[in-house]
């Protein structure tokens, strides 16, 4: 039987009628499962953790979901965040060692949202918590009194770098509309990754790894959904991450063979 590429995909903490559960959005794994040949495998946010490489060794991709979470500030030497402001400090101490550990395996990831935040913060950048109150910056959060059509449609416009990852795997565009859910962004940019896409405001919209030794992607909008309205880019991003960790089982079965 032909193995399929296991993809690890980052599990939120939360309560479910006031116990202690794990969550992932259906529409993570449902874009993987229309969309790549990978098996979805859930990884709960454990807390702290130091067995980061036992689990990436195990794994062909890692997938970094958005959250309604924001990245804890002391993860980033950042200042405290506002009262009331979501956590998930068991996310995030989960997270942040399998970026670390992933990027030095050369796992591929895709990080979507609260993972391009994560993967920042991981490599030692610091992030934003409230970027709409920033001079020249517009609102970036989603509107949450609209369904989920109205929330996950296009806003606003991002710039492409020309030459960069994302210029690739969009065939050369320029220029794209995408979604808006966020409140954080990235403020100083790990010196590990660079720049693949802004928006009209500044914003940083989309990294690469910088030395390019493996696929690393972050995005700060949802191109998981709705696959049927943003569907060319949703695909193209899906795709490069499958063949990326079907790259990478290869190379994982004949070390196994040796």
């Amino acid at each position: 039987m032909t193995q399929q590429p296991i993809i690890g995909i980052s599990a939120c903490r939360t309560e479910i009628s006031g116990k202690p559960a794990h969550r992932v959005s259906e529409k993570y794994i449902d874009a993987l499962k229309r969309v790549t040949g990978c098996i979805p495998l859930l990884i709960p946010a454990f807390g702290d953790i130091d067995f980061a490489p036992q689990i990436i060794e195990r794994l062909d991709g890692l997938l970094l979901t958005g959250s309604g979470s924001n990245v804890e500030p002391n993860r980033y030497d950042g200042t405290p965040s506002r009262t009331g402001t979501a956590h998930d400090s068991f996310r995030d101490g989960t997270s942040i060692p399998l970026i670390r550990s992933a990027v030095d395996s050369q796992l591929p990831i895709f990080a979507v949202c609260r993972g391009i935040q994560e993967l920042n913060v991981a490599l030692g950048g610091s992030l934003h918590q409230n970027i709409h109150e920033l001079a020249g910056k517009n609102e970036h959060r989603m509107n949450r009194a609209s369904d989920n059509k109205e929330r996950f449609s296009v806003r606003h416009p991002i710039a492409i770098q020309p030459n960069g990852l994302l210029s690739k795997l969009l065939n050369g565009s320029k220029r794209e509309m995408v979604n808006s859910l966020h409140g954080q962004a990235i403020d100083r940019l790990s010196d590990e990754l660079m720049v693949e896409a802004t928006s009209d405001d500044g914003v940083i919209e989309a990294v690469s790894l910088r030395s390019g030794k493996s696929f690393v992607l972050g995005v700060q909008w949802h191109p998981e959904y709705p696959l049927d309205e943003n569907c060319e880019i949703a695909i193209n991003l899906f795709k490069a991450f499958d063949r990326a960790a079907k790259d990478h089982l290869k190379i994982r079965e004949c070390s196994t063979n040796i």
